[in-house]
């Protein structure tokens, strides 16, 4: 059995962001999740980006038993407009059958130069607070902002904050760092990747119980894939990488990330 700790199904079945899922969503999903059943995928964790793409994933997961959901604002999707949105995610995680199971995906991005230091980690910390308040994990997306992240981490380490990296593509002693603050390495295509090779040093290094799997589907394809749409089911493909780079079995990798991710995200 695996779990794929990360994907947008939700962005898969429609051309377009933040808008509602097609009316045949089903005809759409309903495939995918067969595939996914066919390479030992039994467990998916759809990530909000957005209140409207939240709300899609929660639909999926309402529809599909395999299926949960986080709800966040990513760094690059949040507006004037964010303090609304995150009483919106109040209002949501009052609902039990929404089976929202984090808050995600939070974090700082800044890549891009017009990106706002300040706003966004104020943004940040108050999903974190949210995240501490209904006692669920965090799904953090970082891009060239991985000391503030930590920073920012750090200050919440007496708290029981607990999450995934997502998509790791840090050093190792951010790893470490991560690890000791009670979180999770998210990994997924970028591992196969063949310029990756410090990224490799990274997941072979760290405890295999500290790694949890993700295709961030449909983006990030594995090396073999490279061009095509990312699918859920190609998490079976990152998981017999892991097991070839650490010399160990696909069974062992298999079993080990699948109890890390239930026992994160208690599904």
């Amino acid at each position: 059995m695996l779990i794929d700790t990360h994907c947008h199904i939700n962005i898969m079945i429609k051309k377009d962001f933040d808008v509602p899922l097609p009316q045949n969503f089903k005809e759409l999903t309903t495939p995918l999740i067969e595939d996914c059943k066919h390479a030992g995928v039994t467990k998916i964790i759809n990530v909000g980006t957005s209140v409207s793409e939240s709300i899609n994933c929660i639909t999926l997961a309402q529809n599909y038993s395999t299926l949960w959901a986080t709800i966040g604002l990513h760094p690059n999707d949040a507006d004037e407009n964010w303090k609304k949105d995150i009483e919106s995610f109040k209002k949501l995680l009052q609902n039990p059958q929404n089976k929202i199971v984090g808050i995600g995906e939070i974090g700082l991005d800044y890549h891009y130069p017009d990106h706002n230091k300040i706003f966004q980690q104020t943004v940040f910390e108050a999903q974190i607070q949210l995240a501490l308040d209904h006692d669920l994990p965090i799904v953090i997306h970082t891009r060239d902002a991985g000391q503030d992240v930590l920073n920012i981490l750090e200050t919440y380490k007496s708290e029981k904050l607990r999450g995934v990296i997502h998509c790791f593509s840090e050093d190792l002693a951010f790893a470490e760092r991560a690890i000791a603050l009670n979180f999770v390495l998210g990994i997924g295509g970028p591992l196969t990747y063949p310029k990756n090779n410090e990224l490799r040093k990274v997941f072979t290094t760290v405890p295999l119980d500290t790694i949890v799997l993700e295709t961030d589907a449909p983006f990030l394809p594995p090396q073999e894939m490279r061009g095509k749409k990312n699918n859920p089911a190609n998490i079976k493909i990152i998981a017999h990488y892991l097991a070839k780079i650490r010399n160990i079995s696909f069974e062992t990798v298999a079993h080990t990330t699948t109890d890390t991710a239930e026992k994160l995200f208690k599904i």
